[in-house]
């Protein structure tokens, strides 16, 4: 026992030694595209001492990439004074002014580079947004058959509208490099702006399967959806990026933001939209579109009105607002420009076959007030616009003015906004279609329910003059005596007197009810004129002699 108890303690194995983490490198941070990751690493170097020679360079390069264009801009400004002699630096501070839309003082950095194809790309890229058709030609015969080249090529295509020559661009490129994935982004949304939305979701989604978390991609999938199904699908898509667009490119936030307002129908248009009016092209539009849809013409004229249409949608969108700018303001000048504007798009080989095409000759029509060519338009494509109110309005003012007016009821009474149910073009074009449809007291009903004002009175003549044309007298006697008692007009008198003798002759042709002439001589003693007292005299001898009481 005592033996035992001499024994030493057993000695503790020694604890493995903590492997020392190694130090992030900066090539890992670029090639996973985490530049804000690479700008921490960056800095932090700077601060304990270890910053490399290129570092600079580098952390103008992250910088560029996260949006930061003015953070790169002065990082490259720096750079170029410690150079000698002409410094490719001056065109990277080129594409930083470019990106901020600093065109002016991006031509002139970038001609104070050296004459590389970065230059060449990039006086391309400012040719076209100067709108400068020699300079751009010039350039582009500059152009190699570099991949870089022609993937500016393509690009301006896109800007350009010829999103064919784009997709083409784009596919001889991927045949040669299968593993330039990103190019079925950029041809996916091309198939987006020609309208092929299941195509383009398809290409896309190619790219997706690599890059789940692309902003850019999952962004175009919830466009997709939005053109496929609707806003609640489209903002199911971007619920992803919502965190992401915050931690990542610094752009992907507006461009989340930008979208979600067009998904949910312009809700908060006017918090998000306003300060990206210079950062997304989209966003002037749709805060035009915003506008327009409030009834606030004024401020979507203000927006659109310097606007050089390029795009169809574009030609669409400020005719639209120039048509009823120059209604609500009686301007021939701008109505005469909404139509050759309308004309534009409708006829153009590339729109003429589309729905929108279609519609933009009805629009054209409509205000050439040429009816019967306007419903060739809109009947080709009724189909698609069955439950929708503008259309449907539409082509009811076109089905009447044609007097096609079975048909015209049938559309107006499809309407279910309750704007325009209120309206008063709305109401007198119902109205008109009612009486001509032999359904006058419908008509008159309307009119009970207006309130009195300036547009009551216009119905009210509107019912006494067509119920007069088609010989429904009795509500034109009521509303020609409404009139008479409004306004003291002579006129009203002889129309009324004519109305309430239409009732009686139609009454003795057993045409109308007997009762009616109870009324009708209550109407005529609201006026004091010498004929009144022969008219009833001779309507009361009448119903003496038929055992008739009034």
């Amino acid at each position: 026992m005592l033996h035992a108890r001499a024994k030493p303690p057993p000695v503790a194995a020694p604890l493995p030694k903590e492997k020392k983490k190694e130090k992030p490198k900066l090539a890992e941070f670029i090639e996973q595209r985490d530049y804000l990751g690479a700008v921490s690493l960056l800095e932090f170097d700077k601060r304990v001492g270890e910053e490399e020679p290129d570092a600079q360079a580098w952390l103008a390069y992250s910088f560029f990439h996260l949006g930061d264009y003015k953070k790169a801009s002065d990082i490259y400004r720096d750079l170029i004074k410690q150079a000698e002699g002409p410094s490719i630096y001056h065109i990277y501070r080129a594409c930083c002014f470019f990106f901020m839309g600093m065109y002016k003082e991006a031509e002139e950095s970038a001609q104070a580079g050296p004459a590389v194809p970065l230059q060449t790309r990039v006086m391309f890229h400012l040719s076209h947004k100067r709108n400068d058709e020699a300079q751009l030609m010039t350039y582009h015969q500059k152009l190699q058959d570099s991949t870089e080249d022609q993937l500016c090529l393509a690009s301006i295509h896109y800007l350009r509208g010829h999103y064919q020559e784009a997709i083409d661009v784009y596919k001889k490129i991927l045949m040669d490099h299968r593993d330039y994935l990103a190019l079925n982004v950029y041809i996916a949304l091309c198939y987006y702006k020609l309208d092929y939305y299941d195509v383009s979701h398809e290409v896309l989604n190619v790219y997706l399967h690599n890059t789940p978390s692309s902003i850019i991609a999952v962004n175009l999938r919830a466009c997709n959806h939005f053109k496929l199904y609707n806003g609640k699908a489209a903002e199911g898509e971007l619920k992803q990026l919502t965190d992401l667009a915050h931690s990542r490119f610094t752009f992907g936030e507006d461009l989340v933001k930008h979208n979600l307002v067009v998904f949910r129908n312009g809700e908060n248009a006017l918090q998000v939209l306003p300060p990206q009016l210079d950062i997304i092209p989209e966003a002037r539009l749709n805060l035009v579109i915003y506008h327009l849809r409030s009834g606030d013409v004024n401020e979507a004229y203000a927006l659109i009105k310097d606007i050089e249409p390029t795009t169809p949608q574009e030609y669409t969108l400020k005719a639209v607002v120039c048509a009823s700018y120059g209604q609500k303001y009686d301007s021939k000048e701008l109505l005469k420009i909404a139509q050759q504007y309308f004309q534009l798009v409708g006829g153009s080989a590339s729109e003429c076959d589309t729905i929108p095409g279609r519609q933009s000759m009805a629009s054209c029509f409509f205000l050439l007030k040429q009816f019967e060519d306007v419903l060739i338009y809109l009947n080709s494509i009724k189909s698609y616009f069955y439950n929708d109110d503008d259309f449907n309005y539409n082509l009811a003012i076109a089905k009447a003015a044609n007097k096609e007016y079975k048909e015209a009821e049938e559309a107006f009474l499809l309407v279910q906004n309750d704007s325009y149910k209120a309206d008063y073009c709305y109401l007198s074009w119902l109205a008109k279609t009612y009486i001509m449809n032999g359904k006058s007291r419908l008509a008159w009903d309307l009119y009970l329910k207006m309130e009195t004002s300036n547009e009551s009175f216009n119905l009210l003549q509107l019912i006494a003059h067509d119920c007069y044309k088609v010989g429904a007298y009795f509500y034109s006697a009521k509303a020609f005596d409404i009139l008479e008692r409004l306004d003291p007009n002579p006129e009203y008198w002889e129309g009324k007197r004519g109305a309430c003798v239409g009732v009686f002759q139609q009454v003795v042709l057993a045409e109308e009810k007997r009762e009616a002439l109870r009324e009708v001589v209550h109407m005529l003693r609201n006026t004091s004129n010498p004929q009144v007292e022969y008219i009833i005299r001779t309507m009361k001898k009448w119903c003496k002699e038929n055992g008739i009481k009034i």
